[in-house]
């Protein structure tokens, strides 16, 4: 049986509504989550009412392309 090489230590904190900040290895700032465009269309969240962020599926759809 393999040994666990790696572990990853990550916590998230969640701001408000669909916005997470994600506190990750090597990172000195957390990752700030969110939703914009057609996303945030789909949640219903108003263009106005909060700050457009990357999308976890941004981030995701990124470090498999990567």
């Amino acid at each position: 049986m393999s040994q666990v090489v790696y572990r990853s230590e990550v916590r998230i904190e969640r701001v408000k509504g669909p916005v997470r900040k994600a506190y990750l290895p090597a990172e000195a700032t957390p990752v700030v989550f969110g939703v914009h465009g057609a996303v945030a269309d789909h949640y219903k969240v108003p263009p106005a009412a909060l700050e457009p962020h990357a999308t976890t599926l941004d981030y995701i759809i990124a470090a498999a392309a990567g």
